[in-house]
């Protein structure tokens, strides 16, 4: 990698000689870069959020300037949910990133944008990255970003509440469990989850592979939220009111987190990032893939989402800043961000961690959260119509409006 930035950064010299330009990366002085060879100093400014990936892309970045002594790594806190929104004003201003992190669910946003660049090596990164993660990071067939972790959510389980061997393999063997055990522990709960959360209600809508905006994601003419498929798991979903007597208002993902971390749930559906949070707090639990939903046998399909760096299209350094992200994509590179923060590589790489055999089990049934730009309006959509059909109303009207929500014809 490092032949090939010099080669690069020789020829741009050679091209660029006496130009200069204004964009995101800044020289040694700070001044707007312009032409530059292999031995200019340049700095590669990167955007990630705080609480791990924070401290991973400033050790990152020291263990790539150790081989690429040219090159300096600018951390600057912009939290994932922000950048997208972020990058729209400081990108066109000159005063962005040249690398910044977003979920995949965003590309089309960014794409549309015109905001971001295409991964620079497709078919290699293609074949060095997890299906799920190159499959996540397609739009209108192009390739965008590097995926530096994979997610999913899966049932986390407390075996002081649980057994191992008790742990529920479909929701109708969930709902009877955890009604017997509020029944016997006055003040806890069987199972908690966010309800109000279109990241996690979603499985209830994937019954017989129905998926949001269809097989590939990428349908606009629907959301697939109101199909038979959609309606019949939202009123099981709406059945489990039965055993959480909970307000959906009362029972956000804080709430439920606390709750679990707290010994006062026994089952709760949740992430890895979870897991360092609840092993501090003495909690001696196990990660299993989701239950069945009614009538069917494999785990239920879930969102899985890859967080990835992607290059500014603002940014004058391109190939740098595309070579710093591959590189973050090593398994010296996956192995430090497994330890800061706890998340799912996105190579196929060993890490040691007892709780990763449950997460890969529902990797395998889960599916990408789309990309198109549609999805701007789903979250707050499909949570607001979760909330409501928590709380008793009409399944199908509900999803019908979700739906004509959504997709704005």
């Amino acid at each position: 990698m490092n032949k090939k930035i010099t080669t690069v950064a020789a020829a741009l010299s050679a091209l660029a000689l006496g130009l200069v330009t204004t964009a995101c990366g800044k020289n040694e002085g700070g001044a707007a870069s312009g032409a530059k060879s292999g031995s200019d100093k340049i700095t590669l400014t990167v955007w990630e959020s705080l609480n791990g990936p924070d401290e991973f892309i400033k050790q990152a970045g020291e263990a790539y300037t150790k081989t690429h002594p040219n090159v300096t790594i600018n951390f600057v806190n912009v939290e994932l949910g922000d950048s997208s929104g972020q990058i729209a004003l400081d990108g066109p201003a000159g005063v962005g990133p040249d690398l910044f992190a977003a979920p995949h669910d965003k590309l089309g946003e960014l794409v549309s944008g015109g905001h971001i660049k295409p991964t620079l090596n497709p078919d290699e990164i293609k074949k060095e990255v997890l299906g799920a993660c190159s499959q996540a990071l397609m739009y209108e067939g192009t390739m965008y970003g590097y995926p530096v972790s994979a997610e999913t959510y899966a049932l986390f389980y407390n075996k002081a509440l649980i057994k191992e061997s008790e742990v529920p393999t479909t929701w109708e063997g969930l709902a009877d469990w955890t009604k017997k055990f509020n029944a016997a522990n006055s003040g806890k709960y069987g199972f908690v989850m966010d309800v109000g959360n279109g990241y996690y209600t979603i499985v209830f809508t994937t019954k017989n592979g129905n998926r949001l905006f269809g097989p590939a994601g990428n349908d606009t003419s629907s959301s697939y939220l109101n199909t038979a498929d959609a309606v019949a798991g939202m009123k099981f979903f709406q059945s489990l009111r039965s055993i959480i007597n909970v307000p959906a208002e009362d029972l956000s993902t804080a709430t439920c987190d606390a709750a679990f971390q707290s010994g006062n749930a026994a089952m709760h559906i949740t992430g890895l990032w979870n897991v360092k949070p609840f092993e501090d707090a003495g909690l001696d639990f196990g990660v299993a893939p989701l239950p069945a939903l009614p009538g069917e046998n494999n785990p239920s399909g879930s969102f899985s989402g890859t967080r990835t760096m992607v290059v500014s299209e603002y940014s004058d350094y391109p190939e740098e800043a595309a070579d710093f992200a591959r590189f973050l994509l090593t398994p010296e590179m996956q192995q430090l961000r497994f330890n800061l923060t706890g998340a799912m590589p996105s190579i196929n790489t060993p890490v040691s961690s007892k709780y990763m055999p449950g997460f890969l089990k529902q990797l395998d049934y889960a599916f990408p959260m789309p990309s198109i730009p549609e999805m701007g309006a789903f979250w707050e959509t499909m949570g607001n119509t979760c909330k409501n059909i928590w709380n008793g109303a009409d399944v199908q009207s509900e999803l019908d409006l979700c739906n004509a929500a959504i997709i704005k014809k």
